[in-house]
């Protein structure tokens, strides 16, 4: 845990959040600033700065991450129209928050390129 993390701290329980989904590598919730209809962020435990600051010890994670993801769009009645999952990594890839997350978008037609 990285204490001076918004996420870290969402996790630790600190800082409240809508809570989807949790187990013991992962934790979900809902956007505070939505998006799509359905905006929902998954993330890693772990503390890791991005997705490029995974290493070889982390691919269990990053599997368990994506299958997780799965487990919301299903849960969250998006598997059979569609969603998006997005990782942004570094500040042009437009990561504003430097804990690992993905987000789940859904509820409306995305599009190409997204941006």
């Amino acid at each position: 845990m990285a204490e001076d993390c918004l996420f870290c701290k969402i996790i630790a329980g600190d800082i409240p959040s809508r809570k989807v989904y949790s187990d013991e590598s992962v934790y979900a919730f809902h956007d505070i600033n939505p998006a799509a209809p359905t905006h929902i962020l998954v993330i890693p435990k772990k503390h890791l700065k991005a997705v490029n600051a995974a290493g070889s010890e982390d691919e269990a994670l990053l599997g368990k991450l994506l299958l997780a993801a799965n487990k919301i769009a299903e849960q969250e009645g998006l598997a059979d129209e569609g969603f998006r999952y997005v990782i942004n990594t570094g500040d042009q890839g437009g990561q504003t928050v430097y804990h690992l997350h993905l987000h789940i978008l859904g509820g409306r037609q995305c599009t190409w390129p997204p941006g």
